[in-house]
């Protein structure tokens, strides 16, 4: 994966008291709406991934990850969650790379949401990658990710050869997670409102396949599966939210998906 440094600052900076005021509100806005969440036991679950450092190398000695070396390697972009570092996806993409794919960072170091100005960046970077590679480029988003590659899709779909989004909440209700709160306060702006990509439900003019699974406990599945005419497929995996970045399952699946355009 690339080492380049990321060219913003990093999240959380000081706020003025006024801002902070303006998120603390944010965060603490009435959720009047009936729209269910995912279950408590789910959330509860994702918490054994904490431990995903010290289980893996475990699981890999009994059960190694085998997966098959691709027909036709991809460029791919892999884009992480919100809150999180590429490094999360770090497995994730190395185990591609055995596969053949050429696998690069999304850039921009942390997901902190959407802005005009990273997204612009974003697209740069899109950009840079299909003229170097000469081919489109897959893009693989988890969670956040996965709706920055939808908007990069609808964007610039001549550079993008297939959207895999993995847990994202693009359709259904913003609020329709356990995150939304948390991502006011740090995003800075509500859920209903984003800086890029006001429907976020379209689908992009690219092939799009969505990954949900019904044990997420952070974005609840009718959210990330989407209705037919919002994405091409979907696929359900059984992992939880943040196993999309470190499940063999999630892996292999998106390992067939590059290889079956």
């Amino acid at each position: 994966m690339s080492k380049r440094r990321p060219p913003t600052t990093p999240f959380p900076v000081p706020l003025e008291r006024k801002e902070l005021a303006r998120r603390i509100a944010l965060a603490r806005e009435p959720d009047e709406s009936e729209i269910p969440k995912p279950r408590l036991r789910h959330m509860l679950a994702e918490t054994l991934y904490l431990l995903e450092p010290v289980r893996r190398p475990l699981r890999q000695l009994r059960n190694p990850l085998v997966i098959p070396v691709a027909d036709r390697p991809r460029t791919v972009m892999v884009l992480p969650g919100f809150a999180t570092h590429p490094v999360r996806m770090r497995h994730f993409a190395t185990s591609l790379e055995k596969a053949g794919h050429t696998v690069k960072r999304w850039g921009l170091g942390f997901n902190w949401g959407p802005t005009e100005e990273n997204f612009e960046l974003l697209r740069g970077r899109l950009a840079d990658l299909h003229q170097r590679s000469g081919q489109q480029v897959h893009l693989v988003g988890w969670s956040l990710g996965g709706l920055f590659a939808r908007e990069l899709a609808k964007d610039r779909p001549e550079a993008v050869a297939k959207v895999i989004s993995m847990g994202s909440p693009f359709s259904y209700s913003p609020r329709a997670n356990n995150a939304w709160r948390i991502y006011q306060f740090i995003a800075g702006h509500s859920v209903h409102e984003p800086p890029i990509g006001q429907d976020v439900a379209t689908k992009p003019p690219v092939p799009t396949v969505a990954l949900w699974s019904p044990n997420d406990g952070i974005v609840h599945p009718r959210a990330a599966c989407g209705k037919p005419d919002e994405r091409d497929r979907a696929i359900a995996l059984r992992c939880g939210h943040l196993g999309f970045a470190y499940s063999d399952e999630a892996i292999l699946t998106v390992a067939r998906e590059l290889d079956c355009d």
